[in-house]
């Protein structure tokens, strides 16, 4: 089968060379957007259309929308990188494709083919080249959006018969604002982020929001992020508000909380997986208990501990908070594993390591 096209629906670029260089001078995170948008729509009817690509701009929506009624939503986030040629490629996207077809599945939405969505992918990059930023030591990257939502103008408790997608994106520098420094990480008993046989499992929308107090009560504490613990027994390690956790050992084993269906599946995590096992650390998925892990902390048995997420990649922990006291990590954070295998990642994200997984693909 044929993939979607994209086609270039209207060559003028909205922003000047010299805008564009005054904006990649500084992007931050999320805060400019790049000249074009891939689109594409579904309908019960027709399934996919053809796909194009328009100018960046405001969406015409009605107020009847059944996203805005029922949160019928799903999104992705992966990043674009330059290599020091000068070509543009990403990481692993297919793993991408497959987790918004899993979220659509879970949200009542339509699937997207993975070639669909590479297509949609490979085409806005195309178009936005130029707003990819050159190798210079920073990390910076373009990070890219494709989001799907129910658009059908319709009240009514079911599933939505008209559904958009698109695919934007972003110029990207360092996702926390201090750049790789250790985090204060506070563990709310207060709030969940997902339940047993909900979305948690999901890339949308709602996920995102219910984290959204949890993250306030933490920066209340001095807290960069907040870890959330499980809905049904308020025992077990979740994850952040939006990245995935791993302790080490000082026994050389490397462990994150097990896949329970409220855990988001990052492409991050099982990235770092694979990457610390064949280095030769015993690797394990496991229900870990917040009160025993910081146990273990304290003793010092656990050495070293990280969060990960595309946006963020790898970020040392260097303390928890809670009602219950504070337990710093050794060293503050700064964890040879965590910080190498950081190196690592990026290295072959921007081809300076190499790839011998084949995790990366060319967009340009």
């Amino acid at each position: 089968m044929t993939a979607l096209t994209f086609p270039l629906a209207d060559a003028a670029r909205r922003v000047s060379p010299e805008e564009r260089a005054a904006i990649l001078a500084d992007p931050g995170f999320g805060q400019h957007f790049t000249d074009f948008m891939a689109h594409t729509r579904w309908t019960s009817e027709s399934g996919w259309a053809e796909g194009e690509l328009i100018p960046f701009g405001p969406l015409s929506l009605s107020p009847a929308a059944a996203v805005l009624h029922y949160a019928q939503e799903i999104f992705e986030g992966m990043k674009a990188f330059r290599h020091a040629d000068g070509s543009v490629w990403t990481f692993r996207p297919e793993k991408n494709a497959e987790r918004l077809q899993r979220s659509a599945r879970r949200l009542a939405l339509p699937e997207l083919s993975t070639e669909d969505f590479l297509a949609s992918v490979k085409a806005l990059v195309a178009a936005d080249e130029p707003w990819v930023p050159a190798v210079d030591g920073d990390e910076a990257s373009l990070y890219l959006r494709p989001f799907m939502f129910a658009s059908e103008e319709f009240l009514g408790v079911r599933a939505a018969q008209t559904v958009d997608y698109y695919v934007i994106a972003s110029p990207a520098g360092n996702y926390f604002p201090r750049g790789v420094q250790p985090l204060v990480v506070w563990i709310t008993d207060t709030f969940a982020r997902a339940g047993a046989g909900g979305t948690g499992a999901a890339k949308c929308g709602g996920n995102y929001a219910s984290s959204l107090l949890g993250k306030r009560e933490a920066a209340q504490h001095g807290a960069d992020e907040v870890l959330f613990l499980d809905s049904e027994s308020h025992t077990a390690i979740d994850e952040l508000s939006g990245m995935n956790v791993f302790a080490v050992t000082k026994d050389g084993r490397v462990e994150t909380p097990v896949l329970s269906g409220s855990i988001l599946e990052g492409v991050t995590r099982d990235s770092i997986l694979r990457l610390a096992a064949d280095r030769g650390y015993q690797v394990s998925e496991e229900r870990l208990i917040a009160a025993e892990l910081l146990e273990r902390v304290a003793s010092g048995e656990i050495v070293e501990m990280f969060a990960c997420g595309t946006a963020a990649v790898i970020t040392p922990i260097g303390e928890f908070r809670s009602a219950d006291g504070t337990w710093t990590v050794r060293d503050g954070g700064s964890g040879e594993l965590t910080l190498s295998l950081r190196e690592e990642l990026t290295g072959i994200q921007y081809g300076r390591v190499e790839d011998r997984y084949g995790w990366l693909t060319r967009l340009v």
